[in-house]
């Protein structure tokens, strides 16, 4: 962990001003959730929220830009630190644990939720974190929003000090009209004041607004004004200050005389703490990246919020993190470096210093009002879109239920039951989508071999026996019962199953198991498995082939066979069908003149005359024939054996696979049209016998035998249509 490039601020003035902005911004929300948190402890300790609220903001506002990796990002106390803490300082000060315990209870929560922090940066969960799904998060912050709401309400209403949300409204006899006043008056300035004020932070102005209702109260009943009035935050102490030093020394003797049990309590609230300050500190990140086209490192900023929170926990400081509202203040007043985050906590302890004495008579409705509208705000009114479509419905449930038991049970829970409906979405989706994404029978699949028509009949009379299938998606135990149910209708009827993996993401174990499963009762049947294109490397990161060795998958009994490509599988299962009926097959001799379909019903003389034009070839197994740019003008009749076409690639990777030709067929055929240099390289695969004929050479033949000519080139023009027609098909097919 480095410290951050600080001195490539361009403009001082304006990291500074955009740090009083942001200042401005966050002390009086820290106040408030400060407030929030140490208020149910009762006595002098809601003042010491207060104060906690600004050294946090201060705190935070130091460390976390010296250490960070997001440049203009600032850290302040935060919503999700005052719904997980107020929550756990209430549970226990109800169920009877002393205050002072709950108040070293505090620290340590947000002591280890610093150093919780500080790990998952420092094993690369940033990039983890990120990527927890939208309606868990949208769900956390709902409920985050609700805690605040519930939880101050009792505040905002004027509630004797201890009662719950449900007890204040059970007894609204109890509420205080000063108190709904003051804090009417701010909720309403926050609700308006982005339309009336625009150019200056409304939380400001409520904030200003609800002390100045409070004044005025004291104007008409100087009562109001009385230290222990209930309105306030209350007197610091009795001699006027609150001993900072002594409770943060009384807070680390504390620590030694808590019990294991409490130790206990505090692991799941500090991680659950952990959590949520992170995707709160790395949403923002990820917002303020997108603003000023910047890359943050999460993982770095994950540890310098840890560090920070660690010190403002020891310190006397509340927790925080990467806050949205200071954030965008921040970045519209011009801020152009981290600068501008360090002097926001340093004016922060400023103002601390010289207002510290005023604290105590801050209306305490103020504070509520300012917080039911930031709960409000982190709630997302646009989830109840989701319910509007069938295949977003149970995203809205998702949403619902993390909120609310959030609101009823805690938010770890919370996270828990998120993530499991989350899986289970994830699971639904994946075993509602299709695993097949094209089938294809034997006679609507060809290789690249361009054959006779013998041969072609034969082919097309085996193709029943042939299905191919092309996978997509994820084979897993969600759809493997999809897969075998579609498969094994085949089985009885297919001797040949080719199970095309391009578009395949995952395979687990059940997957593969169904794969044997099948392999063996074809194999039990004479029939084959063959597998093409198997990725090399799945999402996961797993070699499809190598996984497939390791199961069992092309080892048990039969071995399933692999091809680099669909073409080479469908080749495969095309040799073997021939193989299997050569008995029909005619023998393979070098075929005469008149057996080729460019000369087929000629004279006797006009071929005798054409025979004269003719070259004879031979070329053995793996001989190159031309490459690429050599000779000019010549055509090619394959008497016997059998040629490969292949097109070099530009960047020296392996030469696609044009087609294979086999006896009765021509290739070469633009050369000799065009009078240009081959295009493609040319290779005996078998030994080969051919008949060359140059252009020079044709066209003496034509000068002196028109006719003849012509039917050539009409011959010629009929076969690559047909060529034409078969590559716009298989084309047409892949897209």
């Amino acid at each position: 962990m480095t410290l951050s490039p600080l001195l490539r601020s361009t403009s001082l003035r304006h990291d500074f001003w955009g740090g009083m902005a942001a200042m401005l911004v966050a002390l009086p929300a820290a106040i408030a959730f400060g407030v929030s948190v140490y208020a149910p402890l009762g006595g002098d300790y809601a003042t010491y929220g207060a104060i906690a609220g600004i050294l946090g903001v201060s705190i935070l506002g130091i460390i976390a830009p010296l250490l960070g990796g997001t440049s203009r990002l600032i850290s302040a106390p935060s919503a999700p630190a005052a719904a997980v803490l107020s929550a756990f300082a209430l549970e226990y000060t109800t169920a009877g644990i002393t205050a002072s315990s709950v108040f070293v209870m505090l620290m340590l929560i947000g002591v280890f939720a610093g150093v919780f922090q500080l790990l998952f940066g420092r094993i690369g969960l940033g990039q983890l974190i990120k990527y927890i799904p939208f309606p868990v998060v949208s769900g956390y912050l709902s409920g985050v929003g609700l805690v605040i709401i519930t939880s101050q309400l009792p505040n905002f209403v004027g509630s004797p000090h201890g009662e719950h949300f449900w007890q204040s409204l059970q007894r609204p006899f109890m509420w205080q009209w000063q108190s709904l006043l003051i804090g009417g008056m701010t909720l309403f300035t926050m609700m308006m004041g982005d339309k009336w004020f625009r150019s200056f932070p409304t939380v400001i102005i409520a904030f200003i607004v609800g002390i100045m209702t409070y004044a005025f109260l004291g104007w008409c009943d100087p009562t109001v004004f009385l230290p222990q009035s209930t309105l306030i935050v209350g007197s610091i102490s009795e001699q006027g200050s609150f001993p900072i030093l002594q409770s943060i020394t009384d807070r680390l003797v504390g620590v030694v005389e808590l019990s294991q049990l409490s130790f206990e309590r505090i692991l799941l609230p500090s991680l659950t703490l952990a959590t949520l300050l992170s995707i709160d500190t790395l949403k923002t990140s990820i917002i303020v990246d997108s603003m000023t086209h910047t890359f943050n490192d999460p993982n770095q900023e994950l540890m310098a919020q840890g560090v920070a929170n660690t010190a403002s926990a020891m310190l006397g400081g509340m927790s925080g993190s990467g806050t949205m509202g200071p954030t965008m203040v921040n970045l519209s007043s011009g801020a152009t470096s981290n600068l501008s985050g360090l002097f926001e906590g340093i004016l922060s302890l400023i103002a601390f210093l010289v207002w510290g004495a005023f604290i105590g008579w801050i209306p305490i409705a103020a504070l509520a009002g300012i917080l039911i509208v930031v709960g409000f705000r982190m709630i997302d009114p646009h989830s109840v879109k989701l319910l509007r479509s069938q295949t977003t419905v149970f995203d809205f449930c998702i949403i619902v239920i993390v909120a609310l038991t959030a609101l009823s049970v805690s938010l770890i829970a919370a996270a828990g039951v998120g993530l499991v409906l989350a899986m289970i979405l994830y699971l639904m989706r994946q075993m509602g989508e299709s695993i097949l994404y094209r089938q294809l029978d034997g006679n609507e699949v060809h290789s690249k071999i361009i054959r006779n028509h013998i041969k072609e009949r034969i082919l097309h009379a085996q193709g029943e026996l042939l299905c191919v299938y092309e996978l997509q998606g994820s084979l897993f135990f969600g759809t493997a019962h999809q897969l075998y149910a579609m498969l094994k209708n085949d089985l009885p009827d297919k001797k040949y199953l080719i199970l095309d993996m391009k578009r395949v993401e995952t395979v687990d174990l059940t997957a593969a198991h169904v794969l044997l499963q099948l392999k063996d009762i074809l194999h039990e049947r004479g029939g084959y498995l063959l597998l093409s294109r198997l990725p090399h490397k799945l999402p996961s990161g797993e070699d499809l082939e190598r996984y497939f060795h390791h199961v069992g998958v092309l080892k048990h009994l039969s071995p399933a066979m692999i091809f680099d490509n669909l073409d080479e599988a469908v080749e495969w299962v095309e040799e073997r069908m021939l193989r299997d009926t050569s008995p029909h097959v005619p023998s393979a001799e070098m075929l005469s003149l008149n057996q080729f379909d460019l000369f087929k019903e000629r004279r006797s003389d006009t071929l005798e005359e054409i025979e004269k034009l003719l070259e004879s070839q031979w070329y053995k197994k793996g001989e190159r024939i031309y490459s690429q740019g050599e000779s000019s003008g010549e055509i090619f009749l394959i008497r016997q054996g059998r040629v490969r076409l292949l097109l070099p690639s530009s960047h020296g990777e392996k030469s696609i696979h044009l087609g294979t030709y086999e006896e009765g067929n021509f290739f070469g055929e633009f050369s000799f049209l065009e009078g240009t240099s081959h295009y493609t390289h040319s290779v005996a695969e078998r030994d080969t016998h051919l008949y060359r004929i140059s252009r020079e050479a044709f066209d003496l033949f034509a000068q002196h035998h028109k006719k003849a000519s012509l039917h050539f080139m009409q011959s010629l023009a009929t076969v690559l249509a047909q060529r034409l027609r078969l590559t716009r098909s298989e084309l047409g097919d892949e897209v």
